[in-house]
């Protein structure tokens, strides 16, 4: 028998703050009744029974399509549903997601007039996705109370957070409702413990703007302006964040209960991430993935969750252009997928297409930073495709297969990670963009070298950063409206951003 917390009905709300207020205090019950058992549970105590608690739900029903005046008035490609129907999803953290969501009840109201139905549901939330931020109380079971967990409380199921609706391929079943969003809450949890693990740092810094790299030159840099910032009293920006949640306030202001929590681990994550944060989540976050498809696919797939305004690749790549000089940026409008990371959620034959949005917002950075407009500027960028592969030997393989492939394509250049990212953005629906820098040309007899690595690296890592920080600042002064384009929205597409 399951030993759960009292039942709290549906209720239905025309209020969007009395919506999220419902699905707040059934969260807060769900969790605090594991957080309880699982105190008496370490304490050794015997449960009454198979802890269960749930996941709240927001539910919709509506019998017409959307009310266009509503939807042309907004100017955005989220906030409604494609048709007639019951449309439904689950929801986690809303001390986290809680203006995320409190915006998309939002557009559901002004869409279609029908109330938000908020309820308890039938998915259960993992024990391990209801601890805190700083719980470990799990570290003190012994080994054979541990495997006990198992038979006590709900453990982490897979079939519940699978990508089938962001991959396009989910199907309802008889009397299934429709997605409301792309992932489940457990999906989201999912991805939430991740992220923790791969960055060091907790989910709740994370900026709506995103930066990849796949060079640690650039998060050097990246931490140098991040405190530069902070010393400034008349910054933006707020706070800066570095791995074990390390916090640098801005100068003038006070630290905040947390803060004192943070402390430098004592080796880097796998990938970590580094935060200069703006009021409402509209900083910057900066992740070095490190080098391959693999690295870069699994970190998309964990920030996609996140839901940010756009996501961005800085790094170096090979130019394929005898034309092309070392240090010459390519802003790239299309992709060459060699990368095979993606091949089973995104087929080939699915086009990535460019954003103007981010590619307008490049292109003004590159000129902003390096002072270069028109003819000047395109001595040193050049736009066009970049292909991206997981063979970093690619150079060794015989018959020159490769070479010509990727003359066919008219690549302009090549990496390890552009493609994954930009293909990633476009099957989460988060804008991407791709700035790099030409590092070497191999075709061309110029490899790296100690000496000329070292120099570029110096020369041109700055001005680099700088640019995708600019691009940034020009996207936000844009507005986010602006940036969730129509291109990354299907015609059978969910309602949440």
């Amino acid at each position: 028998m399951p030993y759960m917390p009292p039942f709290i009905a549906p209720s239905r709300h025309s209020d969007p703050e009395s919506a999220l207020a419902q699905v707040r205090a059934i969260y807060s019950q769900q969790i605090d009744h594991l957080r309880d058992a699982m105190q008496r549970f370490v304490a050794g105590e015997a449960l009454p029974g198979h802890v269960r608690a749930c996941y709240p739900f927001v539910r919709i029903h509506t019998d017409t399509v959307v009310r266009q005046a509503a939807l042309e008035n907004s100017g955005l490609s989220y906030g409604f549903v494609a048709g007639a129907g019951r449309f439904e999803t689950t929801l986690t953290r809303p001390d986290l997601y809680g203006n995320y969501y409190l915006e998309q009840f939002r557009l559901l109201r002004q869409n279609h007039g029908v109330e938000l139905e908020v309820g308890t549901s039938t998915q259960p939330i993992p024990i391990h996705f209801s601890f805190a931020e700083h719980d470990h109380i799990e570290g003190s079971l012994s080994p054979e109370r541990r495997l006990l967990m198992r038979d006590a409380f709900d453990l982490p199921d897979l079939g519940a957070m699978d990508d089938g609706i962001a991959n396009g391929t989910w199907e309802a079943r008889p009397g299934d409702a429709q997605p409301l969003s792309l992932f489940t809450a457990a999906r989201v949890d999912y991805s939430l413990h991740r992220l923790r693990h791969y960055t060091g740092t907790a989910p709740d810094w994370f900026q709506n703007f995103v930066l990849f790299t796949n060079y640690q030159f650039y998060i050097d840099e990246f931490v140098r302006l991040g405190h530069e910032e902070m010393a400034n009293p008349d910054s933006d920006y707020t706070a800066f964040i570095e791995p074990g949640n390390v916090v640098t306030r801005r100068s003038g202001l006070p630290g905040e209960a947390g803060d004192a929590l943070g402390a430098v681990p004592p080796r880097l994550p796998q990938m970590p991430a580094y935060h200069l944060t703006h009021p409402n989540h509209g900083g910057i976050t900066m992740i070095n993935i490190g080098v391959g498809p693999a690295n870069a696919k699994t970190i998309t797939d964990h920030v996609a969750v996140l839901r940010p305004h756009a996501w961005m690749m800085l790094g170096h790549c090979a130019g394929l252009r005898n034309s092309q000089q070392l240090g010459d940026y390519v802003l790239a409008h299309a992709y060459v997928r060699e990368d095979h990371v993606l091949d089973e959620e995104l087929p080939l034959w699915v086009p990535i297409p460019a954003l103007a949005e981010i590619q307008l917002a490049l292109e003004k950075a590159v000129a902003d930073v390096t002072g270069f407009n028109g003819a000047d500027l395109k001595r040193i960028m050049r736009t066009g495709t970049v292909a991206s592969t997981d063979n970093r030997n690619w150079e060794l393989l015989p018959g020159n297969v490769p070479q010509r492939r990727f003359s066919q394509s008219r690549a302009v250049a090549l990496d390890m990670e552009s493609a994954t990212i930009a293909a990633n953005g476009f099957r989460f629906r988060v804008p991407y963009g791709t700035l790099l820098c030409v590092s070497d040309k191999p075709l061309h007899g110029e490899i790296k070298l100690p000496g000329m690595a070292n120099r570029f690296y110096r020369e041109r890592v700055d001005q680099h950063l700088r640019i995708g920080m600019r691009a940034i600042e020009i996207l936000r002064s844009e507005g986010s409206q602006r940036l969730h384009s129509r291109k990354l929205r299907s015609f059978d597409e969910v309602a949440f951003q």
